[in-house]
């Protein structure tokens, strides 16, 4: 074809191949690279994607269960949360000679007479100012005339603008929502005796729970992880009441003492509500600031002397949640924000103001669940 031929000093020719006319061994259709059409896994295998979908539908229908069966659920629930704050002092009073059962009983009777006397000191001015609340609300009432001034300039923006001049003029909320509340805090006689018998029977006999929870597998690895949840949940439930009940109780007395001093009335109760209502992350003290503010402004002639003790209170749930709550809890119960708040909308929605009492509690069980089931040896990411 194109190829040249030439002759060496022996004689004999050599025939050279031009590079154009050079062939590729093998077959001259040529073949693919080994990798050019081979299929890459999935990102999401189509087992993987089953898991989730009957993953997905298991916490469909527990969240759905857990929501109707409120009235069940709800103060079993509680009683085991609770009583696995108190178990500590279930076992305290055992080693002092206290039958479990007896230390039970009078936990529950401690425990319950505290809260009926916060309750007793909440209740006395709720009574007072409810049989006053015609007076309450036409007092509250004229001391909001300071805003008809702002309203008038309203007005006059919006018939500049062209809109319409009219505004909704300020009227008191009705009381209409009264019963309806009372109805949706207030349990019924069969939750609360079905939380206190729950209660006693959960602190009497959780050391059994225990031993049988544990003993229940065969695996000496499973029950040393069994072993090591139930002792970390116990002791850190334990710490978390008595650290939340000591810094509330703290909340309440700096609350009365912030009253007291600005001449608010029945400091004591607006105290004990304080101290209640701190065990509600982030809505209770936003209640209590209301609950504050409007006391203040049926109690003073003026809009200042009225925001006092409130701007106090806010100043001090501030101190609280940003420094002095972190640091007594320490890091390891420091519990992110943004879950602390999923977790009480959550909780909320679910059952209420004692799902919202339940809320945190429920997240450090499921952070502790989360620390011993999940693979210890999990890709971890690079450090920003």
């Amino acid at each position: 074809m194109g190829a040249r031929i030439a002759s060496c000093a022996c004689g004999r020719d050599i025939v050279r191949v031009l590079p154009s006319e050079r062939l590729i061994p093998g077959n001259s259709e040529g073949e693919p690279l080994p990798d050019s059409h081979s299929e890459l896994p999935p990102v999401i295998r189509r087992t993987e994607f089953v898991a989730f979908a009957l993953a997905g539908l298991l916490l469909i229908a527990v969240v759905t269960v857990l929501y109707v069966g409120k009235a069940f659920f709800l103060p079993v629930v509680m009683a085991f949360v609770i009583g696995t704050m108190l178990s500590p002092a279930a076992s305290f009073l055992e080693r002092c000679k206290v039958p479990r059962a007896l230390g039970a009983v009078l936990i529950v009777i401690a425990g319950t007479a505290v809260v009926a006397f916060a309750v007793a000191l909440i209740a006395s001015p709720v009574m007072e100012w409810s049989t006053h609340l015609p007076e309450l609300g036409a007092q509250l009432k004229d001391k909001l005339h300071v805003f008809d001034r702002p309203l008038a300039l309203w007005r006059e923006l919006q018939a500049m603008v062209g809109g319409s001049e009219e505004f909704p003029s300020f009227q008191l909320p009705k009381i209409e929502w009264v019963q309806p509340t009372l109805e949706f805090l207030s349990p019924t006689f069969t939750e609360f005796l079905l939380f206190f018998v729950t209660l006693i029977l959960f602190i009497a006999s959780w050391r059994d729970l225990r031993r049988a929870m544990i003993m229940n597998f065969s695996n000496h690895d499973a029950r040393l992880r069994t072993l090591r949840i139930l002792n970390e949940i116990e002791v850190h439930l334990g710490n978390y009441l008595l650290t939340v009940t000591v810094i509330n109780v703290g909340v309440g007395v700096a609350t009365g003492l912030i009253c007291a001093l600005t001449g608010m009335p029945n400091p004591a109760g607006l105290g004990a509500l304080a101290a209640t209502l701190n065990f509600i992350p982030i809505i209770g003290p936003i209640a209590m600031f209301a609950v504050l503010v409007m006391v203040g402004l049926v109690a003073f002639p003026t809009i200042s002397g009225a925001l006092m003790a409130a701007l106090a209170f806010g100043g001090l749930t501030f101190l609280e949640g940003h420094f002095i709550t972190p640091t007594i809890i320490g890091r390891r119960l420091a519990l992110n924000a943004l879950a602390v708040l999923l977790a009480l909308a959550f909780w909320t929605w679910m059952w209420g103001p004692m799902g919202a009492f339940l809320s945190s509690p429920l997240l450090i069980v499921g952070l502790i669940l989360k620390e011993h089931l999940l693979p210890a040896d999990s890709p971890q990411l690079p450090q920003a």
